[in-house]
């Protein structure tokens, strides 16, 4: 759901990470903020309250191109990571255009991992979206640490659908950029393709 703003030529696009309580949302974001340039981003803002956190920044890739003449600017926001802030991801998710989904790799995190995806799926429904019809990327964060799950087993049981899906160590940048770049590429292809 892109807001178009004229005056600027400049249309907006909500990009949401999603995924269980420390799975590496707020790493990713804090990543792409530092590495991005001053001059393309505006304030990261990080909405907390005493048992919950959500970081929203946006900025303008200008390598991405344009659409009509119009230049797109990404929202990008984090979730709550625990369940109990349902009605806060719900608040989050209105209006998304794309979503990435992380994943925290580790072995005794994959129960968090389903649960998290399956309260994805839920409250886009809720929301009146299809989630086969929402641009999706998979990022399987944590691929670093020694207890990592075998990648074929987080595929088989995350990515049914075969959506595009990377393996990252979000704390040190891999991955984070490719990630956002396929992330970003989708919503665009959606938005050529609504525009004509």
């Amino acid at each position: 759901m892109s807001f178009i703003n004229y005056s600027s030529r400049e249309i907006n696009c909500k990009i949401v990470y999603y995924g269980p309580g420390l799975c590496g949302k707020t790493t990713n974001l804090q990543y792409i903020y530092r590495k991005t340039n001053p001059d393309l981003k505006g304030k990261m803002i990080s909405l907390a309250t005493e048992t919950e956190r959500t970081l929203f920044f946006d900025f303008l890739p200008l390598a991405l191109g344009q659409i009509r003449g119009f230049k797109t600017r990404f929202h990008l926001y984090t979730v709550p990571g625990q369940v109990f802030y349902d009605a806060s991801r719900k608040l989050i998710l209105k209006g998304v255009d794309g979503v990435v989904f992380v994943a925290d790799s580790q072995v005794e995190r994959m129960e968090a991992n389903l649960e998290s995806f399956d309260n994805l799926k839920a409250n886009l429904a809720e929301q009146g979206y299809d989630m086969a019809n929402i641009p999706l990327v998979i990022q399987y964060n944590k691929r670093d640490l020694p207890n990592a799950a075998p990648l074929d087993e987080m595929r088989r049981l995350l990515n049914t659908r075969q959506q595009p899906d990377f393996e990252a160590a979000a704390s040190v940048g891999r991955g984070v950029f490719e990630t956002l770049k396929a992330k970003a590429r989708e919503v665009l292809k959606d938005l050529k393709q609504l525009s004509r």
